[in-house]
């Protein structure tokens, strides 16, 4: 998910995105752990989507506070 893709969401659907990346990035781990994982690669990718959701998220919180 790009940047400026994030940016058009709400808040609530942020939340939602992130408790999604989240719990793909946990199975993801347990692919592996067990040695199912087709894309090594793939983890990374979705631990950068997580930074960028919790980034705009605070860039909102930010700028709702000042």
């Amino acid at each position: 998910m790009r940047v400026h893709e994030i940016r058009e969401l709400n808040n609530d659907q942020l939340y939602e995105e992130l408790v999604k990346a989240g719990r793909e990035l946990m199975n993801l781990r347990f692919s592996a752990a067990t040695n199912q994982l087709t894309n090594s690669n793939e983890p990374h990718s979705v631990k950068k989507t997580i930074a960028r959701l919790r980034t705009v998220i605070r860039e909102r919180q930010i700028q709702e506070a000042g």
